[in-house]
């Protein structure tokens, strides 16, 4: 299972006018982030999710019964965000460890919130068990087409506000986003992974040659705390020989403050371990090699940074 350069252009027909075309700011001659915390409801998440809720409205399986998913936070809001555009409602099952600020927002966004478990594998399988019970349309949060397509729908963004670059840099959780984004891109740069070194699950996948539940935890675990990557993302990794880079907590920490101090940029923490990679010096570019950062996801209390 895998996805297409295709099916992510016909995703951005699908949902042009649905969702923000984002900005890139230049922070150095070589180096230019791309502001996707600037997406409605703060990530990346609504460009997959408005694409599988339309697709499915078009086959007649998305219903006056719904949607539902299962969500650390993120995929949650996009959800619960493109339900409401759409007119169908939204339930969503959330670990209790997601942050406050997330469960208040699906709250305001007229979402049935259902709080399971304490991480996201077991939110997953009671949302499964809802769909199945209910006849809602099931969006899973990383892991089908349609979403991995939409995601995919910032890369040919990048194709089209940059002139030259290199490198992408993609935090990793479940692989939807970066997945779409070496879709979209294909050998046009390279596409490289960063995750928590208390999240590995591309690296583990790729160590295994298979997909594999790993334990998850750390500062970015309510980003990025899938349990496995997905099956469309291994693929992927594996047909374009994507790396993935792991980064230690206080790197992610370091370089959330630093987002914050030097570009007034308010970002959760997974938003932050891309760009802690070149912080830390775990992905080094050569010279004039040209990176873009996705800056991903801006769903964290502000009070927290200084």
């Amino acid at each position: 299972m895998t996805v297409t350069r295709e099916q992510v252009e016909e995703a951005a027909v699908r949902i042009s006018g649905r969702v923000r075309r984002t900005p890139v700011l230049r922070v150095s001659a070589t180096v230019t982030f791309k502001l996707e915390l600037l997406q409605h409801v703060g990530s990346f998440k609504p460009r997959g999710m408005f694409n599988r809720l339309l697709a499915a409205k078009e086959d007649g399986s998305l219903t006056g019964v719904g949607a539902v998913t299962a969500s650390g936070g993120n995929a949650g809001l996009a959800v619960a965000y493109a339900a409401r555009e759409l007119g169908v409602p939204a339930r969503i099952f959330v670990p209790e460890s997601a942050p406050a600020a997330k469960v208040a927002r699906l709250r305001t966004l007229e979402a049935d919130v259902v709080q399971v478990g304490t991480e996201y594998a077991e939110a997953y399988a009671a949302a499964v068990v809802a769909s199945e019970e209910s006849g809602a349309l099931f969006a899973h949060a990383y892991d089908q087409p349609e979403v991995v397509a939409g995601q995919g729908t910032l890369g040919l963004e990048l194709l089209e506000e940059i002139d030259r670059f290199d490198t992408v840099l993609v935090a990793v959780g479940g692989g939807g986003l970066i997945a779409g984004i070496a879709a979209a891109i294909g050998d046009r740069a390279k596409v490289v992974g960063v995750e928590p070194e208390l999240a590995p699950t591309l690296t583990r996948a790729l160590e295994a040659g298979q997909p594999v539940d790993v334990q998850v935890g750390g500062v970015a675990a309510d980003s990025l705390g899938a349990r496995r990557i997905g099956e469309i993302a291994f693929q992927v990794a594996g047909a374009q020989g994507i790396e993935s880079l792991l980064v230690d907590d206080a790197a992610i920490v370091a370089a959330r403050e630093e987002l914050w101090r030097e570009y007034r940029l308010a970002v959760e923490h997974g938003a932050a371990t891309g760009y802690a990679a070149l912080t830390s010096g775990v992905y080094k570019p050569a010279t004039d090699e040209r990176v873009v950062v996705v800056i991903c996801g801006a769903n964290t209390d502000p009070s927290t940074l200084t």
